[in-house]
């Protein structure tokens, strides 16, 4: 997407075998999708609640938003960079 930082699932693989603490990787869909399964060491915050923690985000070295189609993280990240927040990516693929 044009303007917004992405990083594919073998990136993500290459880099993050184990998540470190200053990298969140957050799941943007509603519990109800999520319960369905999720990608291994992230966390939800569904689209609605990330307005809610700007303050928190922005403390965090690099956070990867995904969801479904990566529709909902790029909205996530739009929202983040309009915040002053550069450090965060969307999830492809």
């Amino acid at each position: 997407m044009y303007g917004i930082k992405e990083i594919d699932v073998s990136e993500l693989n290459q880099q993050f075998e184990n998540l470190p603490d200053n990298v969140r990787l957050i799941d943007v869909r509603t519990p109800a999708e999520v319960a369905r399964g999720k990608i291994s060491g992230s966390e939800n915050l569904p689209l609605h609640v990330i307005p809610l923690k700007v303050d928190e985000l922005a403390e965090v070295e690099k956070i990867i938003f995904y969801c479904q189609t990566g529709a909902r993280s790029a909205q996530a990240c739009a929202f983040m960079t309009s915040k002053g927040v550069d450090n965060v990516y969307n999830l492809r693929g």
